[in-house]
């Protein structure tokens, strides 16, 4: 019985710190979890909200194609590529594709000739980034009138140049320039490649403050002070 005495105290001791342990309420450590790639983003600026989404990635004879668009409500504001092949083709065709885009508000889009393959997979990855955006819900709630009263359009002056009359049409949203249409132009192959260009630089500066397309010059001069001359008139 003496000798039980000992192990019994013992026994008591080791019990005590587990009497006392209490479970850690610590919560520094959180497991942190990725968006997938094809989440849309979103953020606000001046009560519009802005949406970027990411086209699927498109695997061609060329070259993987991938766009990302950014929505202004439920209009495209931009579009940019995250992939592309690298060939003179695509180069080329990639600032008429957009052009197009920003101009048609939608996949609904000619390919550019002699870059059929690289068109084919930008529609596609465009059309998938369109229908992964979310409905806008400020869509439903803005009346028609005022919609129609926030869109002006706007032609330029005929401007004369030494290769023939330059005059630009351009769409008002609100401020924003919405895009650009070439009501006359010199019928020359360099003003039929440059003319793309020019109304991609426009659309992404929103303004006639755009470098001159390599190889024409005459033209770009043109464009650009008729459009300031649709600028300067819009009320």
């Amino acid at each position: 019985m003496k000798r039980a005495i000992p192990v019994l105290v013992l026994t008591v001791a080791g019990l005590i710190p587990v009497w006392r342990y209490a479970p850690s309420t610590d919560t520094s450590s959180t497991t942190e979890v990725a968006e997938p790639a094809s989440t849309p983003s979103t953020s606000s600026s001046g009560g519009t909200s802005n949406q970027v989404v990411a086209g699927s990635t498109i695997e061609t004879e060329k070259g993987p194609v991938q766009v990302e668009v950014t929505f202004e409500g439920d209009r495209i504001s931009s579009v940019r590529m995250l992939q592309q092949p690298n060939h003179p083709q695509t180069k080329a065709a990639v600032p008429k594709l957009i052009a197009e885009t920003l101009t048609a508000q939608s996949a609904d889009i000619d390919a550019v000739s002699g870059a059929t393959i690289t068109s084919e997979g930008y529609v596609e990855s465009l059309q998938a980034a369109i229908d992964a955006k979310p409905a806008s819900s400020s869509s439903s709630s803005a009346s028609p009138s005022a919609s129609a009263a926030a869109s002006q359009v706007v032609a330029g002056s005929a401007v004369d140049t030494e290769k023939g009359t330059v005059q630009v049409e351009v769409t008002f949203e609100g401020d924003g320039i919405g895009a650009v249409r070439m009501l006359q132009q010199p019928n020359h192959p360099q003003t039929k490649a440059a003319v793309p260009k020019l109304i991609a630089e426009t659309l992404s500066a929103q303004s006639s403050d755009i470098d001159a397309v390599s190889g024409a010059t005459i033209t770009s001069e043109g464009y650009v002070e008729s459009l300031q001359a649709a600028i300067d008139a819009k009320g």
